[in-house]
């Protein structure tokens, strides 16, 4: 059975993650070994970004929700041990930065996340 401290993942709990003020909803819901694959214009598909366990996630996240930004999810569809998500975030000044991730799943945790993202320049 799921807890407050072992948050399953779902449309709801990702949103909650994803909007928070912080980073630490959102890191509830990765497992210990996850591993996250970025693609974006500085990082391409032949090397992306990839980042090992949940140090290493955390340390990106909290860099991201140290910014001035909000964050809104989009569009989350759940099936079985997979997900997929679109997210928006917007600067004060009017930057907009999009993504979309792919995700798997285990006990209600991500494990793996490819993520694709662009922004205005």
């Amino acid at each position: 059975m799921a807890t407050s401290a072992e948050p399953r993942f779902g449309t709801d709990t990702l949103r909650r993650g994803l909007e928070a003020p912080t980073a630490a909803p959102l890191m509830a819901l990765y497992a210990d070994d996850a591993e996250v694959r970025i693609v974006d214009r500085n990082t391409q598909p032949s090397r992306p970004m990839v980042l090992h366990g949940r140090d290493e996630i955390a340390t990106m996240l909290d860099d991201v929700y140290s910014r001035d930004m909000t964050h809104q999810l989009e569009r989350c569809v759940v099936q079985d041990d997979r997900a997929a998500f679109s997210e928006t975030c917007v600067y004060p000044d009017g930057v907009r930065v999009y993504s979309e991730s792919m995700v798997s799943l285990r006990d209600g945790r991500i494990t793996e996340q490819t993520m694709i993202q662009a922004w205005d320049e």
